[in-house]
Formats: C-alpha cells, structure tokens, sequence
C-alpha cells in the first residue's frame, strides 16, 4: 500500500468512526447526565459519555487495524506494531456537553513516526465535520478550507482557552487582559478542536492556549496547517503542551512574539 492509499484509508475509518461517536454523542445523552470522575482538578470532568465515545472509537478502530497503537485522552494507551498510531479525543469540550452548550467535538488523528497524517473532527451540533489529510488540504464537508488573514494584529479576532487548576487559570486570565487591548477581541469557546477548525475556516485570525495534551490538538492542528494557517509554540519551538500557538500568515508570528512577552507560556 502507498502512502496516498495509506491515508485514504485511514480518512476513511477516521470519518466513520467520529460519525458513529458523534451520534452516541449527540443522540444518547442522558437527561440527567452527571459527573462520573475528575482528573486534574474537581472542575476538570469526565462523563459517562466521554467513556462510552472512547469505548466505542477504540473498539472500532481495533476491528479495522488491529495493529494500531492507540493513545486517548480517558485512558487507551497501546503502543501497536504498524506503525500507525490513532490520537483520540472522545469528546472535547466535556464541560460544555456536561451543561448542554453545543461547542464540543470528537476528533481523532492518525500518525505514523509522530507525523499526523489524517485528522477529522466532527462538532454534531453544528452538524459539522471538518477533515484534513496530509498534503491534499483540509475540508469542511466538501467545502475546501482557507484561513482568513488580517491586516494587522489590532484587528485578529483571537480564539484561547484555559486550564483547569486554579494556579494556572489566574495566570492566563492576567495574559488575557493585557493582551485583549492589543487585538479586535478574544473568544474562550471551551473545545480546543474547534477553536482550531474555526480558525482553519476563517471564523479566527488566530488562536493560543496553554497546556493542552496531543489529543486536544492532533487532527485540529493538522486542519489549520492544511488550511493555511502556521503553527508552533514559543518562537522556535513546534505546538506542544506549553504553548499552542495557530494564524494566519502575518497573524501568527506577531501574535506569537506578543504571547512570549506576556510570558503565556509559564504559570
């Protein structure tokens, strides 16, 4: 199999998958939908959802390349012997669904050799699935993606978000308000995948955020790029957990110089 085989069939059983955990998503919450852990603080949450997605992804991927690693955010972790690893957030955006809001996404990416060759986030409320493969662009439906630049950082709408300990959280609220006077606005939509699908269609000029984890940006980062957009950390850095940073062409690099002088990437 070639790599362009490769990737479709991987697109494939990505789509298909984020589909089938949307409409679990979607279709099976609970009236009553509760709590069923914490992880890093008592606001950070998991539902019952969050699992049954997992579950459901997981299973299905093993069914179809049973050689696969796998790396979730709720706990499956298998190193494979393929060499393809699926990156798997089953629902992001917990709080959001856990209050009924309807920013939150499956996304799931494919890597090989920590390369992220397909990357699908499907957000159901909006009836929306964006899809990106490596090299052949990114796509909302059968739409094709371009970032929406802007003449100069003063007028970047810019999308973040924030952890969940209390520490961190006043930090990135003091970056926030010295950075707010310096762009047209900022938006805190509570789903990273998102966040990174919206820039990639044209609904940000750029994006940052602290501490996020692989499976929070893997197929969203690769949206972006594909539509256009430049990615990194601090300035020289690649993305990573401290610091995301995601623009436009003459967005990105001064918003990412901005970010190291506001210090945005330490607590």
């Amino acid at each position: 199999m070639n790599d362009e085989q490769l990737k479709n069939e991987l697109l494939g059983i990505a789509l298909e998958a984020a589909h089938r955990a949307g409409e679990l998503l979607r279709d099976g919450r609970p009236a009553d939908l509760g709590v069923a852990a914490t992880k890093t603080s008592s606001i950070d949450v998991v539902t019952e959802m969050d699992l049954a997605a997992e579950k459901l992804i997981t299973g299905f991927l093993g069914e179809r390349r049973p050689e696969d690693g796998l790396l979730g955010e709720e706990g499956a972790d298998t190193r494979g012997s393929s060499g393809v690893r699926w990156v798997i957030d089953p629902l992001d955006g917990t709080v959001n669904y856990l209050y009924g809001l309807p920013s939150w996404a499956v996304s799931i990416a494919a890597q090989r050799d920590g390369e992220t060759l397909v990357g699908v986030v499907t957000i159901p409320m909006r009836g929306e699935t964006f899809r990106a493969v490596q090299g052949a662009g990114a796509r909302l439906g059968d739409r094709p993606l371009a970032c929406r630049t802007a003449p100069r950082l003063e007028e970047a709408l810019i999308g973040t978000g924030f952890g969940y300990l209390t520490e961190r959280r006043a930090a990135q609220g003091e970056v926030v308000r010295r950075l707010l006077p310096k762009v047209r606005d900022i938006r805190r939509g509570g789903s990273a995948a998102t966040d990174l699908c919206d820039l990639a269609a044209g609904r940000f000029n750029g994006y940052y955020e602290r501490g996020l984890n692989p499976w929070d940006f893997a197929a969203g980062e690769l949206i972006a790029r594909e539509a256009g957009a430049l990615t990194g950390g601090r300035p020289g850095d690649p993305l990573s957990g401290e610091l995301a940073v995601a623009g436009a062409p003459g967005v990105f690099e001064p918003l990412q110089r901005l970010l190291e002088d506001l210090g945005a990437w330490h607590d």
